[in-house]
């Protein structure tokens, strides 16, 4: 079994450092306080960030997303140059140029008591980078099997997943009942019933050449997910957006998911049903036309 955020242990992780409210601290003496609210609450937002060829991947839209998920919830996220020079920082303190992911947390602060009230919370937000050498699992290359779940993703007015919230139970439970059906990730619907996304990552299939994903309302506001579809747009391969049934999938001849960690994972079963391929001409197109433009983009936006 594994997930499709799995990757392959790497010795340099054991002496790290990383970055907490501005002090570069060794990883394993890195602390928060029990009464800070993303430990209590899950009070926060962060994202993930890759580290290819010196550059912090579509820096721009990672950062735009944080920016948008603090305004949302009240937090104020420091400036992006700041962050920036944290991030340059750190992956240098590491020794870090290819091949290395980020995580950018930021949660609401220190706070007099826990509980949901932002008016308790004594001071600045709390910010927390970690960087670690990640490559992916090699086990992933045989491709993920994936389980339709019972739990469904909810809209903004519920729980807004576009929201890179610290708070991941919903996603948590989904990846449990998962588990408990023999597969790696789980295929969450929306409350109409149609194809939504992933536990963890978003989702996409191949039917009749043709790639399928969800609308935008009930899925992550992936950034991997958007260049995907930018590609297909660009001719990668043909696309169609919408919301279809869970019995659209029966269909399905190719499927892979999408997410910052991973890149493009491949789907080799669904629901107990081998997909007839899965390094199929279309996905190794997407594959294709996703390692093109990492590669466009560290060439034109060296960090380090």
């Amino acid at each position: 079994m594994a997930g499709s955020q799995d990757f392959e242990a790497d010795a340099r992780n054991e002496d790290l450092v990383v970055l907490l409210d501005g002090q570069l601290v060794p990883a394993r003496e890195a602390r928060v306080s029990i009464f800070d609210a993303g430990f209590g609450l899950g009070d926060g937002v962060w994202e993930g960030l890759r580290l290819h060829r010196g550059s912090l991947l579509f820096l721009e839209a990672h950062l735009d997303r944080l920016h948008a998920g603090g305004a949302a919830i009240g937090i104020a996220i420091p400036a992006r140059e700041a962050l920036l020079a944290d991030m340059v920082r750190l992956l240098r303190a590491n020794a870090m140029e290819h091949d290395a992911h980020v995580r950018l947390m930021i949660t609401r602060g220190l706070k007099r008591t826990i509980n949901q009230d932002p008016r308790s919370t004594i001071g600045a937000p709390t910010v927390a980078i970690t960087a670690e050498f990640k490559t992916r699992s090699q086990v992933l290359d045989r491709g993920l099997a994936l389980a339709t779940v019972s739990i469904q993703t909810s809209p903004p007015e519920i729980f807004d997943m576009r929201l890179n919230s610290h708070s991941r139970l919903n996603y948590i439970r989904a990846l449990l009942e998962a588990i408990g059906l023999g597969a790696d990730e789980g295929i969450m619907l929306d409350p109409a019933g149609n194809i939504a996304s992933c536990n963890a990552t978003n989702f996409f299939w191949v039917s009749g050449g043709v790639v399928h994903t969800s609308g935008d309302d009930y899925c992550f506001n992936g950034v991997t997910r958007g260049n995907v579809i930018d590609a297909c747009r660009a001719g990668a391969a043909p696309l169609r957006q919408g919301s279809l049934p869970r019995e659209a999938l029966d269909a399905a001849e190719e499927a892979f998911v999408t997410g910052t960690m991973g890149g493009i994972t491949p789907v080799a079963m669904i629901d107990g049903r081998a997909l007839p391929q899965v390094y199929g001409r279309v996905t190794q197109a997407v594959i294709d036309a996703y390692a093109t433009m990492k590669d466009a983009y560290a060439a034109g936006n060296r960090h380090l």
